[in-house]
């Protein structure tokens, strides 16, 4: 490989990226050949030294959409950015997908008891108010104050419960970025 099809192989690699940033990133690597050269190296042993080409690209498009997953978060932006990680390797199949998938499974696992603690707390409500109306339907079986403050605290904490889950959705989606940069980094050191 000569520095021409390595520079057009990683134009190609950083593909629809923003064309300010691709000029940037092709004038760094014809800044390396061109001290390289100063320093007698020959072109090859810089292609060498610099690696291939598409996993230059692939790392400088996952750390893009890293970046914008900062800057706009969104579930697209993560989306983006994990499966950007993804294209790094097969590695990261195990490294960056297992821990999301499991992750994201317990949040999803902790707002679905959010809301059925809190739809418990409402069916305690509505069952002590509307019991003298349906008592052939509804049955208590205890006191009907001690339900309904029951119910009440039940649909308290099922608020606090969804909050909380809200929380450390904030906290998955920041651990998410840190991880996939730690990530990013780890594969381009490689």
């Amino acid at each position: 490989m000569n520095k021409e099809e390595f520079m057009k192989t990683l134009e190609q690699s950083l593909g629809n990226m923003d064309s300010y940033e691709k000029k940037d990133i092709l004038y760094d690597y014809e800044e390396h050949f061109r001290i390289g050269l100063e320093k007698g190296k020959t072109v090859e042993e810089i292609i060498k030294e610099l690696g291939d080409p598409k996993t230059i690209g692939k790392s400088y498009k996952a750390s893009a959409a890293v970046e914008d997953a900062i800057e706009n978060p969104s579930t697209k932006n993560i989306s983006k950015a994990i499966w950007a990680a993804l294209a790094l390797g097969f590695f990261n199949l195990v490294i960056v997908l297992g821990p999301f998938i499991a992750l994201a499974a317990v949040l999803i696992s902790l707002f679905a008891s959010a809301i059925a603690v809190f739809a418990a707390g409402i069916a305690s409500i509505f069952a002590v108010l509307f019991h003298p109306f349906l008592g052939s339907f509804v049955s208590i079986l205890g006191n009907p104050i001690a339900i309904f403050f029951l119910g009440i605290g039940t649909t308290a904490l099922g608020i606090l419960f969804f909050i909380g889950a809200c929380y450390l959705c904030k906290f998955f989606y920041r651990g998410s970025i840190k991880y996939l940069k730690w990530n990013i980094n780890i594969i381009a050191k490689l």
